[in-house]
């Protein structure tokens, strides 16, 4: 149990660490709608739940947009929180794939992309936009446009670069009947 708490603790810090400096190093504006851009960082975040759960996946995007916001402009915390859950109904599926024995199928792809695309198309159509509303005071038509944009451009960008980050670790994986024993010893 303490092994877990010490990679939950670790994957967490290094998790955020990471979130921070991608969406600082690569954040690409969407011309036409304000404040919203293509945010690499939840590939990463996608990863991360996946191999650790949803309480990693959770902390990850909690802390992490959250540092973020806060070397920016100050937190959003309506965004803060959907990073958050993002990361918390991705982590859903960790029990699901078997990334961490390096098998990543075709079904494999299609669930975890169902569940991203329904997770971002939740947090940032719904969730962010009626908390927007509700603490700040926002108008509903600037922040569901945000959202709904938002939410598709971060579920490309994590199917694209997510599915490849966990195609890319399942490889780096020692499936677990690759290997046999040598009769010899």
């Amino acid at each position: 149990m303490k092994n877990n708490s010490i990679k939950t603790v670790v994957a967490t810090g290094v998790g955020a660490a990471l979130f921070v400096v991608i969406s600082l190093l690569i954040n690409i504006p969407v011309g036409f709608i304000p404040n919203t851009s293509v945010q690499l960082q939840y590939a990463v975040q996608s990863l991360l739940a996946v191999l650790f759960g949803p309480i990693v996946g959770f902390l990850v995007g909690f802390i992490g947009h959250a540092l973020k916001d806060s070397l920016t402009y100050g937190p959003w915390w309506s965004w803060i929180f959907a990073s958050g859950v993002f990361g918390l109904i991705v982590g859903i599926v960790k029990n699901r794939l078997r990334i961490s024995e390096g098998v990543f199928t075709t079904k494999d792809i299609v669930l975890f992309n169902g569940v991203q695309i329904a997770a971002n198309l939740l947090v940032w159509s719904v969730i962010a936009p009626v908390l927007d509303i509700l603490v700040y005071h926002e108008p509903a038509n600037k922040v569901f446009a945000q959202g709904a944009v938002a939410g598709g451009i971060n579920a490309a960008t994590v199917a694209i670069a997510g599915t490849i980050l966990l195609a890319v670790y399942a490889k780096t994986q020692v499936q677990s009947n690759s290997l046999s024993k040598d009769e010899n010893e």
